[in-house]
């Protein structure tokens, strides 16, 4: 029969950023039915980690989908900069400020996604 036992493990960091220190006193310390992870290189104990947690490797490939829009709005502001250095009036600097600003956090929310 099989039982199925729920894991709960909390992390302080994404799995990727961690060191293979940290990722050894996980596996040790909350996972016990990872054995040898003394042994393991970092990428064999992400690989061992995700596979009994059951983590897709293509929960992070979304970035890439977003990463052509986040280049191009990064350009834009690159852009929207160099006006704002020529602009005359103190009225336009502030607009080109905050359509800059705007941007900025549509950049960060692609990245979030």
């Amino acid at each position: 029969m099989g039982d199925v036992i729920e894991i709960k493990v909390e992390f302080k960091k994404p799995l990727e950023k961690m060191t293979a220190k940290e990722l050894r006193e996980l596996a040790i310390n909350q996972l016990p039915m990872i054995t040898g992870a003394s042994s393991m290189t970092k990428e064999e104990l992400l690989a061992k980690i995700k596979e009994v947690l059951e983590i897709n490797d293509e929960d992070g490939k979304n970035n890439k989908v977003y990463k052509a829009q986040i280049k191009e709005l990064k350009q834009k502001i690159q852009e929207l900069r160099e006006l704002r250095l020529k602009a005359a009036s103190r009225s336009e600097r502030e607009k080109l400020r905050k359509k800059i600003h705007r941007l900025k956090r549509q950049t960060r929310k692609l990245a979030m996604a």
